[in-house]
C-alpha cells in the first residue's frame, strides 16, 4: 500500500460493535487530517493534549463523586476514588514524556498552528483549578468541624491514623501530584522553547514557575513544618552526635 492508502486505513478503520460503542469514528476525526499535518509530530502533539483533556474530565468527574461521599462520611469510597485520581495524575505526568520526543524545530512549526493559544487555556485544567477549595471546605466541614477537631489533632496531638487522617493524606497526595505535573510541564517548556523565552501570549514562563509553587491545601503542608519546629524546640535543632554519645 502507498502512503495515502495507509492514511485512509488509519483514519477510517472498519467499525464493529466495539468501535461503535466508543464512537471511534468521531474520536479519530478529532485530529487534523493526516495529509494536512504541518509536521508529523503535530499528530502526537494533538493526541497527547486531547488525552490530557479526557483524563482531566475523568478527574473532575471523580472529584464530584468524592465531594458527595465526603458529605456522607463514606471514607472507603473517598479513598478509593482519590486513589483513582492519583493514578490518573501519574499518567498525565508520564504522558508529557511523549512530547519530549519532539525537536524544538518541530515545536516551532506547531506553534504557528495554535494562534494565540497556550496550555494555560486548557478547559479541563481551568475546571480542575476551581475544585480544591470545595474539597477543602467539605473535608473541613465533615471531618474536622463536625467532630471539633483540628489538623494538629489528626496529625500530632491526637494522632490515630483514622478516617480524617486518611482523607487528609489523599488530599495532600492530590496536591503533590498536581504540582509535580506543573513542574514537569516547566521542564517540558525548557526543553521545547527554553525558559528564557516568552509564552505564546508574550508573557514570561516565570508565570508558570510561580504557579508551580502554589499549594492547594497549605494547612496540610504547614502542619509538617509546625511539628518539626516543635520537635526541634523540645529535642534541640542540633543534638550531640550519636558517635560521641556512644563513647
Amino acid at each position: 500500500m502507498n502512503r495515502e492508502d495507509y492514511y485512509k486505513r488509519i483514519e477510517t478503520p472498519e467499525m464493529l460493535d466495539y468501535g461503535v460503542y466508543l464512537k471511534c469514528d468521531q474520536l479519530l476525526s478529532c485530529q487534523k487530517p493526516l495529509a494536512d499535518l504541518c509536521t508529523p509530530d503535530e499528530l502526537q502533539f494533538q493526541i497527547v493534549h486531547q488525552v490530557e483533556e479526557l483524563w482531566m474530565k475523568l478527574i473532575c468527574f471523580s472529584l464530584v463523586e468524592v465531594l458527595d461521599y465526603m458529605k456522607e462520611r463514606q471514607t472507603h469510597r473517598v479513598n478509593t476514588l482519590m486513589g483513582r485520581v492519583h493514578q490518573l495524575q501519574r499518567m498525565m505526568i508520564q504522558q508529557l514524556d511523549v512530547l519530549e520526543t519532539m525537536s524544538p524545530k518541530e515545536y516551532q512549526e506547531i506553534r504557528l498552528q495554535l494562534g494565540n493559544g497556550s496550555g494555560q487555556e486548557s478547559p479541563g485544567f481551568r475546571t480542575l483549578l476551581k475544585m480544591p477549595p470545595d474539597l477543602w471546605e467539605s473535608f473541613n466541614t465533615h471531618y474536622l468541624e463536625a467532630e471539633g477537631r483540628t489538623i494538629r489533632d489528626i496529625y500530632d496531638e491526637n494522632y490515630a491514623h483514622d478516617d480524617a487522617y486518611i482523607v487528609a493524606e489523599a488530599l495532600i497526595e492530590f496536591d503533590e501530584l498536581f504540582q509535580k505535573f506543573r513542574w514537569h510541564h516547566v521542564f517540558l517548556i525548557n526543553r521545547s522553547i527554553g525558559l528564557g523565552s516568552k509564552s505564546l501570549k508574550g508573557r514570561s514562563v516565570d508565570l508558570l514557575q510561580a504557579a508551580a509553587k502554589y499549594r492547594f491545601f497549605p494547612e496540610l503542608w504547614d502542619i509538617r513544618s509546625d511539628m518539626t519546629d516543635r520537635w526541634g524546640g523540645e529535642y534541640g535543632v542540633v543534638r550531640e552526635p550519636i558517635h560521641v554519645a556512644a563513647k
